[in-house]
């Protein structure tokens, strides 16, 4: 069995579908945004003197706000939960605002299973049993999120984080087929369809019974639309030919 590059991918999505990410997640600082300023820059590289790790942002972009301001847009990605995160963003903080000396907006993207509990938005320090620093950052944490409150959002980034969102085992091929369903209606270029088309295969990979149930409940949607989720379903055959 293959590894999954969790990072690769979601990182693969985000810096291609970044204002669709926004739009689909932070509306409201989108709209604060003016749309085509968005710069991504190259990696940014940050030691942990603490503990000499090395770490790289996931994805860093200056961005131009309609009031003429300047913001810095840090997402992260995370696949699993660790003790030292909220540390880590505190880090990524203070050299990117150190850097860009304009305001930074964090985010964190969770995409790992368990646990379910709410993670971390914040790092604290206190001394002498006062604060005197709180960071605050944004967490999107899938597995507490609804895949029905997302997938018919015609927005790639949503569609394709559905099929890593909350959903009961035997859902998994209605998941699958309404996130397609979606996808076929966007109007995306091949490649772009194709991208997010593979995130939500190797999230959504199906076994045999699963199969059947999702070849059935495609039966039951106009037959236009079936012939376009099949186009994204031949694809993946036809790719995975000529990968092996």
């Amino acid at each position: 069995m293959s590894i999954i590059d969790h990072d690769r991918l979601f990182k693969e999505v985000l810096s291609t579908f970044l204002a669709e990410f926004l739009s689909g997640f932070y509306g409201q600082a989108w709209q604060q945004i003016e749309p085509n300023s968005l710069e991504l820059k190259d990696k940014e590289l940050f030691t942990d003197v603490t503990s000499g790790q090395r770490y790289a942002a996931d994805l860093v972009v200056l961005a131009k706000l309609k009031n003429g301001d300047r913001v810095v847009l840090h997402v992260e990605h995370t696949s699993s939960s660790t003790s030292n995160f909220d540390r880590r963003m505190f880090l990524y903080f203070s050299r990117l605002h150190e850097k860009y000396a304009c305001p930074v907006f964090q985010i964190v993207v969770c995409s790992f299973d368990t646990p379910q509990r709410a993670e971390r938005d914040r790092y604290r320090v206190k001394a002498f049993g006062r604060t005197s620093l709180i960071l605050r950052y944004n967490v999107l944490q899938l597995n507490r999120l609804h895949w029905r409150d997302f997938v018919s959002i015609p927005n790639p980034v949503t569609c394709a984080f559905a099929a890593k969102m909350k959903m009961a085992r035997s859902q998994r091929p209605i998941v699958k087929l309404e996130c397609l369903r979606t996808l076929s209606q966007l109007g995306l270029n091949p490649a772009r369809t194709q991208l997010v088309s593979g995130f939500i295969d190797t999230y959504l990979k199906l076994n045999a019974e699963e199969e059947t149930i999702f070849r059935s409940r495609l039966q039951e949607i106009l037959p236009e639309q079936q012939e376009e989720v099949m186009q994204i379903v031949t694809t993946w055959m036809e790719q995975g030919i000529e990968d092996n």
